[in-house]
């Protein structure tokens, strides 16, 4: 690949002092993780037919017929179900928002048949637009719904520990507290973009959460691996500039490897149509913000709990970041 130009625009070899502004980079993270966790609760997560219960269905029209979205929420309000909520999207055959389909979500009242909800609500949508096509129609029960959110968060769960497991067998503890704190704050951090972009909360964008879990820490073993090599090979350098080194060494694989996942998520993000657009925007994200933890996150607790200096045995001793003098 050494023939595509922005290549070259990356340096073969950096000599950046990332520790050094370690200090500063934890308390944006503090700060952003903080305001993430209390974005949770309020305004909280726009949580969508799958954790909330209810039902989605598309409806569209021939290319070119347009559909009047205020008489089709009215009509849908009307039959008092809750929150209704019309969102228009591209067609299927195009990908063109014409303005010809749109997604109706709203809420199936507790105690009536889900079928015959969705059967008014097609009978409303038609007398009040006209003849439409229904398609994609899912209907969630309220009780589904909560063991389906219980089983995400379980599954987000699950996903941490294991990552914390596996550091822990290949590496040393004090790594794997490195890792699962990079990938706490990655994770809060997404939730806290969901929040702010208002994206909808639904098993797809758990989906995207446990990639972005999976991401970081694959770019966190590679510069844990990289740090745990050069402890061995320069047993009196000190810990910090042995951070530093790894870092830099591990920087331009990091660079090209996010760029190019970003760049394949920008596409799915622009072009994917509204059910991925949310997916992909969480993930790019994710992917960001996991790219800085490995660098701003992991790595520098590692400097502060200490660790064993390869053959040699001993122990470093802790280090207070951006207190420590180089030689």
């Amino acid at each position: 690949m050494t023939w595509w130009p922005l290549i070259k625009v990356l340096p073969q070899k950096t000599n950046l002092q990332f520790v050094k502004y370690a200090r500063y980079a934890a308390a944006l993270s503090v700060v952003l993780c903080i305001a993430s966790i209390v974005s949770c609760f309020y305004p909280g997560l726009n949580l969508g037919i799958d954790f909330r219960g209810g039902a989605s269905m598309e409806v569209s029209k021939p290319a070119g017929q347009s559909i009047d979205f205020d008489a089709l929420r009215g009509s849908v309000n009307e039959l008092d179900l809750g929150d209704v909520g019309v969102q228009g999207i591209a067609r299927r055959d195009t990908n063109i928002d014409d303005g010809s389909t749109a997604i109706v979500r709203f809420q199936v009242p507790e105690g009536r048949d889900q079928t015959q909800v969705v059967q008014q609500v097609e009978g409303a949508i038609t007398q009040a637009v006209g003849e439409v096509r229904y398609s994609g129609v899912e209907v969630v029960g309220s009780k589904v719904s909560g063991e389906l959110f219980t089983s995400g968060l379980l599954a987000l769960g699950s996903a941490i520990v294991l990552m914390f497991a596996y550091i822990w067998f290949r590496f040393e503890p004090q790594f794997g507290f490195g890792a699962v704190a990079g990938l706490l704050h990655d994770v809060i951090l997404t939730f806290g973009l969901i929040v702010l972009l208002r994206l909808e909360f639904s098993l797809n964008m758990v989906a995207a959460i446990l990639t972005v879990i999976g991401y970081s820490m694959n770019d966190t073993v590679v510069v844990f691996d990289r740090l745990r090599e050069n402890l061995r090979k320069y047993k009196t350098m000190p810990l910090r500039d042995v951070i530093d080194l790894s870092l830099n060494e591990t920087l331009t694989r990091t660079i090209i490897t996010g760029v190019t996942a970003v760049m394949v998520l920008a596409a799915l993000a622009i072009f994917g149509g509204e059910a991925l657009r949310g997916f992909s925007l969480a993930l790019m994200f994710g992917i960001i913000v996991g790219t800085y933890s490995s660098i701003y996150v992991g790595a520098p607790i590692i400097l502060l709990w200490g660790v064993k200096r390869g053959e040699i045995g001993e122990e470093a001793k802790p280090v207070k970041l951006g207190m420590a003098s180089r030689p």
